[in-house]
């Protein structure tokens, strides 16, 4: 039979009425339907009580994790409106919580600077809840309305009474299973964007508490950025006190600090209303051309510019930023807010910061010629560098196809089927080429540990001939030079031991990944590939990854096994290999991601940096949980 065409007329169009059509596409309001989504919900009602507190009306805010798996957020603020509205004949608390696009953000006189969600932030929690609960304590009463999925489950009701003087607002809700893939709260995932919002709110007093374990923090940074800052550097060797500014041009409110450290890394991170912008934009692009004017006038006007030119990225060596924007009316590209659109602000923090930072120089000499004396060591560097890497392309231009000899390259043609393994040590770089599946695994050895180039200046990394060859296989080039469109392989998967040796690869060639070429972790090309601590033996092999894992297999299998412990990739045969850690269709990878830009950055300069204090007070903390090698 013919298949029978179906006709496009009126009837065809669906409208989803009310809050359906956040349920359909919830990835569309709060960026997707995992960890980050699920997490996404704490931080739009967080953020409608900062709103309050950058209004003047809220001094402290209180989250808690239940025992029955629910958020609540708790604030000192106004209260939600709670009579009724004539236009929709509704309280103001049920059309914020039930409509899209409702709420004070829009009416200038209540919110002249908020972080909210365009107005959609609670109504998107309530319809991705299975209960949300609103308590509204004002004007010596109590008022309370329940919600399930998104629709009321009764009108806004007094249930109680408060002082006259007690205030604000009470959101409690359940995230709903059917929407994410997993529905349980994570305390320390939490913590990281609450205390960054209390380091932008100086003087708002942030308690996270988990009913569940017991666990709380307290947050409150009455220096504000300054102790930001201050936080970020902690283990970075910085080269003078925190320079801070806060300037205002009509509505706009500029705030910096910048301390620039001895590390060559550039950390630059941008706020919109205590929004992280991690994409950056316009405010970054006008910090940034501040920043480069700033220090090449200052070098010209003193005549320490010999022979040498500075360009931005020679400027910004070292430097440790936080460019937090307080905006009447911030345009962001994309839903989930990760980058600033409007176009005039390049130009009101450029002016502001040039003014600010000009000033400063002027005052502090020795500050300014430390922060430039830098910069043209930065510039003698990139040149040094420039020359370093003209030298590995021309070594690559004499080789076959300009790429590593140690490289196992693939065949297949298809970029999304590729994936390039990097090995450390003869013995798994011999089993792992004959494992692989030569159609699309290619493998690069490597000769011991690669250098860390959180230490190394970028003369001296791009001179290592592991540096050289990795960077060569990648093929994107790096940072000012990455591009994204030459990346040869769209997997490139870490397979080191599991050995503390291992664990040292694999976080060096983190390190050199996050530093430089992050773009790869942003687009989820790096992996590490998890291979099996032991083989347990009884009548077909089976592999655990653990041992606690490895304990209850034994126990199953009646206490009788014939296990073997692996010390090594090279300990695998090929087909073992292919198996447990190769094999598509078996393997366990994991993507590398960064859920946090400001404490990766502080975890690998203290992981991997020169400070020894730090490190040595992160190992004794954390030296009960580490598993013993024996």
């Amino acid at each position: 039979m013919a298949e029978q065409k179906k006709e496009y007329t009126a009837e065809s169009i669906k409208i989803l009425e009310g809050l359906e059509g956040v349920r359909r596409r919830p990835a569309m309001y709060i960026g997707g339907t995992g960890k980050d989504g699920l997490h996404h919900l704490v931080y739009e009602i967080v953020d409608n009580s900062v709103d309050e507190s950058m209004a003047g009306y809220c001094k402290t805010i209180n989250i808690q994790i239940g025992k029955d798996g629910s958020c609540t957020v708790i604030d000192d603020g106004r209260g939600i409106p709670v009579d009724v509205n004539k236009q929709y004949k509704k309280t103001g608390v049920e059309i914020a919580f039930t409509k899209l696009h409702a709420g004070g953000k829009f009416d200038k006189d209540t919110y002249k600077i908020s972080g909210g969600l365009h107005g959609v932030g609670a109504s998107v929690v309530n319809a991705l809840s299975t209960k949300l609960t609103v308590q509204v304590r004002k004007s010596g009463k109590i008022y309370e309305q329940s919600y399930k999925r998104g629709n009321p489950t009764g009108d806004l009701e007094v249930v109680g009474k408060c002082k006259d003087d007690e205030h604000g607002t009470s959101v409690s809700f359940l995230p709903d299973p059917e929407i994410f893939s997993t529905v349980e709260f994570d305390f320390a995932f939490l913590k990281k964007r609450l205390q960054e919002i209390a380091f932008l709110n100086a003087g708002l007093k942030i308690i996270l508490e988990d009913v569940r374990t017991g666990k709380k923090e307290e947050f409150y940074y009455a220096g504000g950025l300054i102790e930001f800052i201050q936080h970020i550097t902690h283990s970075k060797s910085p080269l003078h006190k925190p320079i801070y500014f806060k300037k205002q041009q009509e509505t706009t409110v500029v705030e910096v600090a910048v301390q620039y450290s001895e590390s060559y890394n550039e950390n630059i991170f941008g706020f919109v209303n205590t929004i992280n912008t991690t994409e950056g934009g316009t405010h970054i692009s006008g910090f940034k051309s501040a920043l480069t004017g700033v220090i090449n006038d200052y070098a010209k006007k003193k005549g320490l510019l010999k022979d040498v030119d500075v360009e931005g990225d020679d400027t910004r060596e070292g430097v440790n930023a936080i460019v937090s924007l307080k905006l009447a009316d911030p345009q962001f590209e994309g839903q989930t807010k990760t980058k600033l659109g409007n176009s005039e602000i390049k130009g009101v923090v450029d002016s502001l910061t040039t003014t600010a930072l000009s000033e400063y120089f002027e005052e502090n000499p020795s500050i300014a010629n430390k922060i430039v004396q830098k910069a043209i060591a930065a510039a003698k560097a990139r040149d040094a560098a420039k020359k370093a890497r003209d030298l590995v392309r021309r070594k690559n231009a004499l080789g076959f196809s300009g790429l590593p000899g140690k490289l196992a390259d693939c065949s297949s043609k298809k970029f999304e089927k590729t994936e390039m393994y990097i090995v450390e040590g003869d013995s798994a770089a011999g089993s792992s080429k004959m494992a692989r599946d030569k159609d699309f695994q290619a493998i690069l050895p490597l000769k011991g540990k690669i250098l860390n180039v959180e230490k190394a200046n970028p003369v001296k990394a791009l001179s290592s001939e592991e540096v050289a060859n990795l960077i060569t296989a990648v093929g994107t080039g790096i940072k000012e030079n990455f591009d994204q469109s030459k990346l040869r392989y769209n997997k490139i998967i870490i397979m080191c031991d599991a050995d503390v040796d291992g664990q040292h690869i694999t976080t060096l060639l983190l390190t050199f990944f996050f530093r430089y070429t992050p773009q790869l972790i942003e687009n989820g090309n790096i992996y590490i590939a998890v291979a099996p601590l032991f083989r347990i033996r009884k009548g077909k092999d089976l592999y655990v990854y653990t041992e606690e894992e490895k304990e209850k297999k034994v126990k199953e299998l009646g206490g009788k096994a014939d296990v073997q412990r692996f010390k090594g990739l090279g300990e695998m045969n090929p087909q073992q290999l292919w198996d447990t850690t190769m094999n598509p269709k078996s393997r366990i990878l994991k993507r590398v991601t960064i859920e946090d830009a400001v404490e990766a950055d502080k975890t690998f300069s203290m992981l991997m940096g020169d400070e020894v204090g730090p490190r040595k007070e992160f190992i004794t903390k954390n030296a009960h949980i580490a598993e013993v090698d024996l």
